[in-house]
Protein backbone atom coordinates (compact mmCIF):
# COMPACT_ATOMS: atom_id res chain seq x y z
CA UNK A 1 0.00 0.00 0.00
CA UNK A 2 2.92 2.50 1.00
CA UNK A 3 4.20 1.81 -2.74
CA UNK A 4 0.98 3.24 -4.08
CA UNK A 5 0.64 5.89 -1.81
CA UNK A 6 4.28 7.35 -3.26
CA UNK A 7 3.76 6.67 -7.00
CA UNK A 8 0.00 7.89 -6.82
CA UNK A 9 -0.78 4.66 -9.01
CA UNK A 10 -4.44 3.30 -9.34
CA UNK A 11 -4.92 0.39 -6.59
CA UNK A 12 -7.22 -1.17 -9.77
CA UNK A 13 -6.88 -4.85 -9.41
CA UNK A 14 -4.27 -4.69 -6.22
CA UNK A 15 -6.47 -5.04 -4.02
CA UNK A 16 -8.08 -8.46 -2.82
CA UNK A 17 -11.41 -8.91 -0.39
CA UNK A 18 -10.98 -11.46 2.45
CA UNK A 19 -14.14 -10.93 4.09
CA UNK A 20 -16.74 -10.18 1.02
CA UNK A 21 -19.77 -10.52 4.06
CA UNK A 22 -17.89 -8.02 6.71
CA UNK A 23 -17.85 -5.57 3.33
CA UNK A 24 -21.30 -6.71 2.51
CA UNK A 25 -22.10 -5.67 5.85
CA UNK A 26 -20.93 -1.92 6.15
CA UNK A 27 -22.56 -1.35 2.27
CA UNK A 28 -25.62 -1.72 2.96
CA UNK A 29 -25.72 1.35 4.87
CA UNK A 30 -24.48 2.89 1.48
CA UNK A 31 -21.43 2.97 -0.61
CA UNK A 32 -19.97 6.23 0.72
CA UNK A 33 -20.26 4.81 4.35
CA UNK A 34 -18.18 1.64 2.87
CA UNK A 35 -15.36 3.81 1.35
CA UNK A 36 -15.21 6.22 4.37
CA UNK A 37 -14.64 3.01 6.51
CA UNK A 38 -11.76 1.09 3.72
CA UNK A 39 -10.51 4.56 3.61
CA UNK A 40 -9.87 4.98 7.43
CA UNK A 41 -8.55 1.35 7.39
CA UNK A 42 -6.02 1.93 4.57
CA UNK A 43 -4.70 5.29 6.89
CA UNK A 44 -4.19 3.52 9.74
CA UNK A 45 -1.94 1.21 7.93
CA UNK A 46 -0.38 3.35 6.12
CA UNK A 47 0.49 5.35 9.44
CA UNK A 48 1.71 1.89 11.18
CA UNK A 49 3.81 1.18 8.03
CA UNK A 50 4.95 4.65 8.18
CA UNK A 51 6.16 3.81 12.31
CA UNK A 52 8.09 1.46 11.11
CA UNK A 53 9.80 2.97 8.95
CA UNK A 54 10.70 5.05 11.05
CA UNK A 55 11.52 2.68 14.41
CA UNK A 56 11.88 -0.94 12.57
CA UNK A 57 9.52 -3.97 13.14
CA UNK A 58 8.20 -4.02 16.49
CA UNK A 59 9.11 -6.16 19.50
CA UNK A 60 12.57 -6.59 17.10
CA UNK A 61 15.42 -5.37 18.59
CA UNK A 62 17.73 -3.06 16.20
CA UNK A 63 21.00 -1.68 17.73
CA UNK A 64 21.26 0.69 14.87
CA UNK A 65 17.41 1.89 15.25
CA UNK A 66 17.36 5.92 15.56
CA UNK A 67 13.72 6.23 16.96
CA UNK A 68 11.45 4.81 19.03
CA UNK A 69 7.52 4.45 18.99
CA UNK A 70 6.00 6.37 22.38
CA UNK A 71 2.34 4.92 22.40
CA UNK A 72 -0.85 6.77 20.63
CA UNK A 73 -2.81 9.27 20.88
CA UNK A 74 -6.31 10.73 19.37
CA UNK A 75 -6.38 12.97 16.38
CA UNK A 76 -8.29 13.96 13.19
CA UNK A 77 -8.28 13.32 9.67
CA UNK A 78 -9.88 14.47 6.41
CA UNK A 79 -12.30 11.82 4.90
CA UNK A 80 -15.13 11.93 3.30
CA UNK A 81 -15.41 16.01 3.42
CA UNK A 82 -15.39 15.32 7.11
CA UNK A 83 -12.77 15.07 9.91
CA UNK A 84 -12.64 12.32 11.57
CA UNK A 85 -10.78 10.93 14.50
CA UNK A 86 -8.35 8.54 14.56
CA UNK A 87 -6.00 7.20 16.60
CA UNK A 88 -2.66 7.88 15.94
CA UNK A 89 1.19 6.46 16.56
CA UNK A 90 3.37 8.55 18.29
CA UNK A 91 7.70 8.05 17.09
CA UNK A 92 10.34 10.00 18.85
CA UNK A 93 14.04 9.88 17.97
CA UNK A 94 16.74 9.03 20.46
CA UNK A 95 17.27 12.22 21.97
CA UNK A 96 13.60 12.90 22.73
CA UNK A 97 12.18 14.79 19.37
CA UNK A 98 8.74 13.94 18.00
CA UNK A 99 9.06 12.78 14.78
CA UNK A 100 6.11 13.77 11.67
CA UNK A 101 4.52 10.92 10.17
CA UNK A 102 4.10 11.29 6.50
CA UNK A 103 0.44 9.63 6.14
CA UNK A 104 -0.72 12.02 8.62
CA UNK A 105 0.40 14.92 7.38
CA UNK A 106 -0.87 14.03 3.95
CA UNK A 107 -4.67 13.35 5.37
CA UNK A 108 -4.88 16.40 7.82
CA UNK A 109 -4.75 18.53 4.84
CA UNK A 110 -7.71 20.59 4.90
CA UNK A 111 -8.44 21.72 1.47
CA UNK A 112 -10.69 18.41 0.97
CA UNK A 113 -12.39 19.77 3.54
CA UNK A 114 -13.03 23.11 2.61
CA UNK A 115 -13.50 22.23 -1.25
CA UNK A 116 -16.59 20.03 0.19
CA UNK A 117 -17.95 22.89 2.56
CA UNK A 118 -17.81 25.14 -0.89
CA UNK A 119 -19.36 22.70 -3.38
CA UNK A 120 -22.34 22.25 -1.04
CA UNK A 121 -22.93 25.98 -0.16
CA UNK A 122 -22.45 26.99 -3.62
CA UNK A 123 -25.17 23.92 -4.62
CA UNK A 124 -27.80 25.77 -2.52
CA UNK A 125 -27.19 24.12 0.81
CA UNK A 126 -27.56 26.73 3.64
CA UNK A 127 -24.69 26.68 6.83
CA UNK A 128 -27.20 26.03 9.25
CA UNK A 129 -28.51 22.62 7.74
CA UNK A 130 -25.23 21.69 5.97
CA UNK A 131 -25.10 19.41 8.83
CA UNK A 132 -28.47 17.56 7.82
CA UNK A 133 -27.14 17.61 4.24
CA UNK A 134 -24.08 15.10 4.98
CA UNK A 135 -25.11 11.87 3.46
CA UNK A 136 -22.93 9.90 6.08
CA UNK A 137 -25.19 10.71 9.89
CA UNK A 138 -21.54 10.28 11.67
CA UNK A 139 -22.07 11.88 15.22
CA UNK A 140 -18.16 12.70 15.88
CA UNK A 141 -17.56 14.15 12.57
CA UNK A 142 -16.47 17.60 13.12
CA UNK A 143 -16.11 20.89 11.29
CA UNK A 144 -19.57 20.61 10.84
CA UNK A 145 -21.22 23.58 12.97
CA UNK A 146 -22.60 27.47 11.23
CA UNK A 147 -19.88 29.04 12.80
CA UNK A 148 -17.33 26.81 11.33
CA UNK A 149 -19.09 25.91 7.92
CA UNK A 150 -19.21 29.73 7.45
CA UNK A 151 -15.70 30.34 8.44
CA UNK A 152 -14.29 27.81 5.85
CA UNK A 153 -17.04 28.50 3.08
CA UNK A 154 -15.90 32.82 3.30
CA UNK A 155 -11.63 31.45 3.02
CA UNK A 156 -12.95 29.14 0.14
CA UNK A 157 -14.80 32.42 -1.45
CA UNK A 158 -11.67 34.50 -0.71
CA UNK A 159 -9.29 32.27 -1.91
CA UNK A 160 -11.15 31.73 -5.14
CA UNK A 161 -11.38 35.47 -5.85
CA UNK A 162 -7.91 35.82 -5.23
CA UNK A 163 -7.43 33.12 -8.26
CA UNK A 164 -9.66 34.61 -10.72
CA UNK A 165 -8.40 37.94 -10.32
CA UNK A 166 -5.27 37.33 -10.58
CA UNK A 167 -5.21 34.62 -13.33
CA UNK A 168 -2.79 36.24 -16.49
CA UNK A 169 -4.95 36.33 -19.73
CA UNK A 170 -2.58 34.70 -22.25
CA UNK A 171 -3.49 33.93 -25.91
CA UNK A 172 -5.55 35.90 -27.99
CA UNK A 173 -9.20 36.56 -27.52
CA UNK A 174 -10.72 38.23 -30.82
CA UNK A 175 -14.24 37.83 -29.71
CA UNK A 176 -15.19 39.58 -26.16
CA UNK A 177 -18.66 39.92 -24.80
CA UNK A 178 -19.35 42.08 -21.93
CA UNK A 179 -22.56 42.67 -20.10
CA UNK A 180 -23.87 43.98 -16.36
CA UNK A 181 -25.86 42.15 -13.94
CA UNK A 182 -27.86 44.03 -10.99
CA UNK A 183 -27.08 42.74 -7.38
CA UNK A 184 -28.56 44.47 -4.94
CA UNK A 185 -27.87 47.97 -5.30
CA UNK A 186 -24.68 47.74 -7.22
CA UNK A 187 -24.28 46.28 -10.75
CA UNK A 188 -21.43 43.53 -11.62
CA UNK A 189 -20.12 44.15 -15.05
CA UNK A 190 -18.63 40.63 -16.47
CA UNK A 191 -16.04 39.85 -19.36
CA UNK A 192 -16.28 37.24 -21.23
CA UNK A 193 -13.32 35.69 -24.06
CA UNK A 194 -13.73 33.60 -26.61
CA UNK A 195 -10.27 32.38 -28.19
CA UNK A 196 -9.30 31.47 -31.80
CA UNK A 197 -10.61 27.65 -30.36
CA UNK A 198 -14.08 29.35 -29.91
CA UNK A 199 -13.13 28.32 -26.45
CA UNK A 200 -15.01 30.56 -23.79
CA UNK A 201 -12.97 32.07 -20.67
CA UNK A 202 -14.45 34.64 -18.23
CA UNK A 203 -11.69 37.44 -18.27
CA UNK A 204 -13.07 39.44 -15.20
CA UNK A 205 -15.29 41.69 -12.99
CA UNK A 206 -15.73 44.43 -11.90
CA UNK A 207 -18.23 46.31 -9.50
CA UNK A 208 -19.95 49.62 -9.09
CA UNK A 209 -22.79 51.75 -8.74
CA UNK A 210 -24.40 51.20 -12.10
CA UNK A 211 -23.12 50.06 -15.15
CA UNK A 212 -21.50 53.35 -15.60
CA UNK A 213 -18.19 54.10 -17.32
CA UNK A 214 -16.08 53.97 -14.87
CA UNK A 215 -16.70 51.08 -13.91
CA UNK A 216 -16.26 49.43 -16.96
CA UNK A 217 -13.39 51.33 -17.84
CA UNK A 218 -11.78 49.88 -14.35
CA UNK A 219 -12.63 46.55 -15.78
CA UNK A 220 -11.21 46.73 -19.24
CA UNK A 221 -7.97 48.60 -17.61
CA UNK A 222 -7.56 45.35 -15.34
CA UNK A 223 -7.63 43.10 -18.81
CA UNK A 224 -4.60 44.94 -20.53
CA UNK A 225 -2.66 44.74 -16.77
CA UNK A 226 -3.02 40.80 -16.78
CA UNK A 227 -1.80 40.16 -20.32
CA UNK A 228 -4.93 41.87 -22.88
CA UNK A 229 -3.14 42.38 -25.97
CA UNK A 230 -4.57 46.18 -26.86
CA UNK A 231 -3.14 46.42 -30.73
CA UNK A 232 -5.08 43.54 -31.93
CA UNK A 233 -8.32 43.04 -33.87
CA UNK A 234 -11.22 42.16 -31.93
CA UNK A 235 -15.04 42.19 -32.13
CA UNK A 236 -17.20 42.95 -28.83
CA UNK A 237 -20.45 42.01 -29.05
CA UNK A 238 -22.35 44.26 -26.65
CA UNK A 239 -26.34 44.64 -25.04
CA UNK A 240 -26.17 48.12 -26.57
CA UNK A 241 -25.20 49.79 -23.01
CA UNK A 242 -23.85 53.80 -24.00
CA UNK A 243 -21.27 53.20 -21.04
CA UNK A 244 -20.26 49.81 -22.19
CA UNK A 245 -19.90 51.16 -25.61
CA UNK A 246 -17.89 54.27 -25.02
CA UNK A 247 -15.27 52.76 -22.38
CA UNK A 248 -14.81 49.48 -25.38
CA UNK A 249 -13.90 52.16 -28.03
CA UNK A 250 -12.02 54.36 -25.76
CA UNK A 251 -9.58 52.06 -24.73
CA UNK A 252 -9.20 49.65 -27.80
CA UNK A 253 -9.80 52.80 -30.33
CA UNK A 254 -9.90 51.23 -34.06
CA UNK A 255 -9.20 48.08 -32.96
CA UNK A 256 -12.79 47.75 -31.18
CA UNK A 257 -15.32 45.96 -33.77
CA UNK A 258 -19.17 46.64 -32.31
CA UNK A 259 -21.67 44.05 -32.35
CA UNK A 260 -24.26 45.33 -30.85
CA UNK A 261 -26.99 42.20 -29.92
CA UNK A 262 -29.90 41.51 -31.75
CA UNK A 263 -31.56 40.32 -29.07
CA UNK A 264 -31.62 43.04 -27.12
CA UNK A 265 -32.13 45.53 -29.90
CA UNK A 266 -35.50 43.77 -30.84
CA UNK A 267 -36.91 43.46 -26.85
CA UNK A 268 -36.24 47.50 -26.72
CA UNK A 269 -37.80 47.80 -29.65
CA UNK A 270 -40.96 45.97 -28.73
CA UNK A 271 -41.27 47.93 -25.11
CA UNK A 272 -41.82 50.69 -27.04
CA UNK A 273 -45.27 49.21 -28.65
CA UNK A 274 -48.61 47.98 -27.26
CA UNK A 275 -48.91 44.28 -26.89
CA UNK A 276 -51.15 44.19 -29.58
CA UNK A 277 -48.21 45.20 -31.80
CA UNK A 278 -45.25 43.25 -30.01
CA UNK A 279 -45.55 39.68 -32.02
CA UNK A 280 -45.50 41.26 -35.05
CA UNK A 281 -42.88 43.87 -35.15
CA UNK A 282 -41.12 41.13 -33.48
CA UNK A 283 -41.25 38.39 -36.13
CA UNK A 284 -40.60 41.16 -38.79
CA UNK A 285 -37.59 42.27 -37.02
CA UNK A 286 -36.42 38.56 -36.75
CA UNK A 287 -36.75 37.86 -40.13
CA UNK A 288 -35.00 41.22 -41.73
CA UNK A 289 -32.15 39.64 -39.26
CA UNK A 290 -32.19 36.43 -40.81
CA UNK A 291 -31.52 38.30 -44.15
CA UNK A 292 -28.01 36.71 -45.16
CA UNK A 293 -26.91 39.61 -47.67
CA UNK A 294 -26.24 42.83 -45.90
CA UNK A 295 -27.84 45.64 -48.05
CA UNK A 296 -31.14 43.15 -47.84
CA UNK A 297 -31.40 42.97 -43.78
CA UNK A 298 -30.59 47.03 -43.87
CA UNK A 299 -33.34 48.05 -46.24
CA UNK A 300 -35.66 45.47 -44.17
CA UNK A 301 -34.88 47.22 -41.05
CA UNK A 302 -35.10 50.70 -42.35
CA UNK A 303 -39.23 49.87 -43.77
CA UNK A 304 -39.98 48.69 -40.43
CA UNK A 305 -38.68 51.73 -38.90
CA UNK A 306 -40.62 53.78 -41.75
CA UNK A 307 -43.76 52.00 -41.22
CA UNK A 308 -43.39 52.77 -37.43
CA UNK A 309 -42.44 56.09 -37.50
CA UNK A 310 -46.12 58.05 -37.82
CA UNK A 311 -47.66 55.63 -35.10
CA UNK A 312 -44.66 54.71 -32.73
CA UNK A 313 -42.31 56.87 -33.20
CA UNK A 314 -39.96 56.28 -30.17
CA UNK A 315 -40.18 52.59 -31.60
CA UNK A 316 -39.26 53.94 -34.33
CA UNK A 317 -36.53 55.87 -32.94
CA UNK A 318 -35.10 53.44 -30.78
CA UNK A 319 -34.80 50.37 -34.14
CA UNK A 320 -32.39 53.40 -35.98
CA UNK A 321 -30.61 54.08 -32.68
CA UNK A 322 -27.47 51.96 -33.40
CA UNK A 323 -28.85 50.04 -36.52
CA UNK A 324 -25.52 49.95 -37.91
CA UNK A 325 -23.83 48.22 -35.50
CA UNK A 326 -26.63 45.40 -35.21
CA UNK A 327 -25.52 44.55 -38.73
CA UNK A 328 -21.71 44.19 -38.25
CA UNK A 329 -21.88 40.50 -38.35
CA UNK A 330 -24.13 40.90 -42.33
CA UNK A 331 -21.25 43.33 -42.93
CA UNK A 332 -18.11 40.96 -41.89
CA UNK A 333 -20.30 38.49 -44.22
CA UNK A 334 -19.80 35.15 -41.57
CA UNK A 335 -20.98 32.21 -42.29
CA UNK A 336 -24.49 31.37 -41.18
CA UNK A 337 -23.49 29.26 -37.38
CA UNK A 338 -21.06 31.94 -36.18
CA UNK A 339 -22.88 35.14 -37.17
CA UNK A 340 -26.03 33.38 -35.26
CA UNK A 341 -23.96 32.80 -32.26
CA UNK A 342 -22.57 36.84 -32.36
CA UNK A 343 -25.03 37.93 -33.16
CA UNK A 344 -25.97 38.44 -29.46
CA UNK A 345 -25.17 37.99 -26.26
CA UNK A 346 -26.70 34.97 -25.19
CA UNK A 347 -23.44 33.20 -24.64
CA UNK A 348 -22.78 35.76 -21.95
CA UNK A 349 -26.65 35.73 -20.95
CA UNK A 350 -25.95 32.01 -20.09
CA UNK A 351 -22.84 32.92 -17.66
CA UNK A 352 -24.99 35.74 -16.32
CA UNK A 353 -27.64 33.03 -15.38
CA UNK A 354 -25.31 30.59 -13.47
CA UNK A 355 -23.70 33.34 -11.48
CA UNK A 356 -27.37 34.83 -10.68
CA UNK A 357 -28.06 31.82 -9.38
CA UNK A 358 -24.88 31.44 -6.30
CA UNK A 359 -25.72 35.78 -6.00
CA UNK A 360 -29.31 35.59 -5.50
CA UNK A 361 -28.81 32.71 -2.30
CA UNK A 362 -27.72 36.20 -0.42
CA UNK A 363 -30.48 38.28 0.62
CA UNK A 364 -28.60 41.11 2.61
CA UNK A 365 -25.22 42.69 0.86
CA UNK A 366 -22.20 44.08 3.33
CA UNK A 367 -20.49 45.54 0.30
CA UNK A 368 -18.89 45.27 -3.05
CA UNK A 369 -16.23 43.02 -2.07
CA UNK A 370 -18.79 40.71 -0.83
CA UNK A 371 -20.84 40.81 -3.98
CA UNK A 372 -17.57 39.86 -6.53
CA UNK A 373 -16.59 37.50 -4.00
CA UNK A 374 -20.08 35.20 -4.59
CA UNK A 375 -19.72 36.50 -8.24
CA UNK A 376 -16.40 35.26 -9.09
CA UNK A 377 -17.85 32.17 -7.53
CA UNK A 378 -20.67 32.01 -9.41
CA UNK A 379 -18.24 32.64 -12.66
CA UNK A 380 -16.22 29.93 -11.62
CA UNK A 381 -19.25 27.93 -11.56
CA UNK A 382 -20.14 28.58 -14.91
CA UNK A 383 -16.86 27.86 -16.75
CA UNK A 384 -17.35 24.24 -15.49
CA UNK A 385 -19.92 24.15 -18.34
CA UNK A 386 -18.58 26.31 -21.22
CA UNK A 387 -18.54 24.30 -24.12
CA UNK A 388 -16.71 25.76 -27.72
CA UNK A 389 -19.23 28.09 -29.51
CA UNK A 390 -21.36 27.14 -32.23
CA UNK A 391 -19.30 27.57 -35.27
CA UNK A 392 -16.17 27.75 -34.19
CA UNK A 393 -14.59 26.10 -36.78
CA UNK A 394 -14.99 29.83 -38.86
CA UNK A 395 -13.61 31.63 -36.67
CA UNK A 396 -10.85 32.27 -38.90
CA UNK A 397 -13.00 33.91 -41.51
CA UNK A 398 -13.93 36.25 -38.65
CA UNK A 399 -10.08 36.80 -38.66
CA UNK A 400 -9.54 37.94 -41.89
CA UNK A 401 -12.58 39.78 -42.02
CA UNK A 402 -11.41 41.77 -39.18
CA UNK A 403 -8.43 42.56 -40.40
CA UNK A 404 -9.56 43.45 -43.69
CA UNK A 405 -12.05 45.34 -42.33
CA UNK A 406 -9.69 47.67 -40.42
CA UNK A 407 -7.06 47.70 -43.27
CA UNK A 408 -4.33 45.91 -41.83
CA UNK A 409 -1.79 43.03 -42.91
CA UNK A 410 -2.23 40.05 -40.70
CA UNK A 411 0.95 40.62 -37.67
CA UNK A 412 3.71 38.38 -37.41
CA UNK A 413 1.95 35.20 -36.22
CA UNK A 414 -1.13 35.67 -36.78
CA UNK A 415 -2.70 32.41 -38.97
CA UNK A 416 -5.11 33.35 -41.00
CA UNK A 417 -7.56 30.71 -43.11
Amino acid sequence: MKSYQKAQKPVKGNVKILDEQVLLETASEGLLSLSVELGMEVVRQLLEADVTTLAGEKGRHDSGRTAYRHGSEHTKVVMGGEKREIRRPRVRSKDGVELSLPTLTAFQDEEPLNQAVLARLLAGVSTRKYAGSRELKDPDAACISKSEVNRRFVKELSSLMEEFFNRRIDGDYPIMMLDGMAVGKMTVIAAMGIGRDGRKRMLGLSAGGTENQAAVKELLTDLLGRGLAPDRPRLFVLDGGKALHKAVTDTFGKYAVIQRCQVHKKRNVQDQLPKSEQTNVGLALSRAYLEHDYDKARRALEHIADGLENRYPKAAASLREGLEETLTVHRLKLPGLLRQTLSNTNAMESANSVAASVLKRVKHWKDGEQILRYAAAGFAEAEKSFRRIKGYRQIPLLLEALYHELDMPAQHGTKIA
